[in-house]
């Protein structure tokens, strides 16, 4: 269960505070998709780094299967993010020095600090997870040789490799053409089906947001649910 209570966040700035975020709460559970919409600047990614304990909210708290992660240490809650979230992002930021094998395992790697041997459990789930991307035929090629909407499929596998409770996706469509982004939506909710994970999805597409049950829109500082 992800559950954020009373969130605000503000940054200083030459006026005094500027609020991005005011009083948003918001509870998903295993298995639930939401969307996020809304005008740029509107804090959306602010948002969503701190639902994925990249930054801490200035007030208000979040939880995560009971845990508060930024009551951690920061080796804690670096494992923490690694262990329980996954992100993808509108550049799919993959190494191009490492196949799309080796991408995926990116995250277990760090993890265990050591490379997993042939066979092992992290290689035959990143496996099966490329498969499930429908990129099997590609698993040895390296990013430079693969299309953008292969390169994303690529990035949803590796948030997927250490089973997070967590996804979360900013723009994950934004750079690529329509029909592109059509084939990487299904991929992305599909496996959200298949893996049961709370999934949010921040976009300025209207018709990526209308794929997912749940929407919300966030605009001066507050979320508000949307209607369908």
């Amino acid at each position: 269960m992800l559950k954020a209570v009373a969130l605000a966040k503000q940054y200083a700035g030459p006026n005094g505070a500027l609020s991005v975020l005011s009083g948003v709460d918001l509870t998903l559970a295993p298995g639930e998709a939401a969307a996020i919409t809304g005008p740029s600047g509107s804090g959306k990614s602010t948002l969503l780094y701190i639902l994925g304990a990249l930054e801490p909210p200035t007030s208000g708290t979040v939880t995560l299967d009971g845990q508060d992660p930024y009551i951690l240490g920061a080796r804690d809650l670096a494992d923490f993010r690694n262990r329980h979230v996954g992100f993808v992002f509108q550049d799919h930021c993959l190494l191009p020095q490492l196949s799309v094998l080796e991408n995926v395992l990116v995250p277990s790697l760090v993890a265990s600090g050591r490379k997993p041997g042939t066979g092992s459990e992290d290689e035959q789930l990143a496996r099966a997870l490329v498969d499930q991307v429908g990129l099997t035929s590609r698993i040895d090629h390296r990013p430079g040789a693969l299309s953008g909407g292969e390169r994303q499929r690529v990035a949803i596998a590796r948030a997927l490799i250490r089973r997070p409770t967590l996804v979360l996706c900013d723009e994950p469509t934004g750079n690529l053409d329509a029909d592109t982004a059509e084939m990487v939506a299904a991929v992305l909710l599909d496996l959200h089906r298949r893996h049961e994970t709370i999934l949010i999805l921040v976009t300025h597409s209207p018709g990526l947001a209308a794929r997912v049950p749940i929407r919300f829109t966030l605009n001066r500082g507050a979320l508000v649910r949307v209607t369908p």
